[in-house]
């Protein structure tokens, strides 16, 4: 178990507390709260990347467990901000069916002795999604501890709308371009 991994796990644990601080409005300062334990869990994932390739400390264990964390606390968000109003399930329905087809295709080329890299559209998608959720999480904070008001419902679900659009783009693009795996004689 070295630090990388070990950061990965501490971002799974961070998940519910994420969640308590977002949905806890019993809680003062909840959304602030909420913001910077989803700073910190998402601080972990670059932390514990730098840290593996830098010490060459790059497990299987890594490998499986980091992309799930990510995943694990991203969708934790989406499906508060459901709850919270700030998203359509179906936008989030959508990205979760992506990740789906996009995990299932990595396994499916693995079989095959073929590594599927992260696109450019993938990387745009994961980074709009992060960018959606941090925004949402900023103007709410902003809102809860100031006289300020902005309509969050719409700005959100504008945002999260956006993102799940280039989603579905990324998810056909991996589909497009590993068509190949899916082929009868494989």
């Amino acid at each position: 178990m070295n630090t990388p991994n070990k950061l990965t796990i501490v971002r799974i644990i961070l998940a519910p507390v994420f969640l308590l601080f977002l949905l806890g409005d019993f809680i003062p300062w909840h959304y602030l709260w909420a913001l910077i334990v989803f700073a910190v869990a998402s601080g972990t994932d670059a932390l514990d990347g730098h840290l593996a390739r830098k010490h060459q400390l790059i497990t299987n264990f890594g490998k499986f467990l980091d992309p799930l964390a990510d995943k694990i606390l991203v969708f934790s968000a989406l499906i508060a901000f459901i709850d919270l109003g700030f998203a359509s399930s179906i936008a989030v329905i959508i990205m979760m069916a992506r990740e789906f087809l996009v995990t299932s295709l990595r396994l499916v080329a693995s079989d095959n002795g073929t590594v599927i890299a992260a696109s450019k559209l993938g990387k745009l998608k994961t980074a709009m999604t992060m960018a959606a959720i941090v925004v949402v999480l900023c103007l709410s904070a902003i809102c809860e501890v100031s006289s300020f008001t902005v309509d969050i419902a719409l700005i959100s679900n504008v945002l999260v709308w956006m993102a799940a659009a280039i989603t579905l783009l990324s998810g056909g693009e991996y589909l497009w371009k590993n068509r190949a795996q899916f082929s009868s004689d494989k």
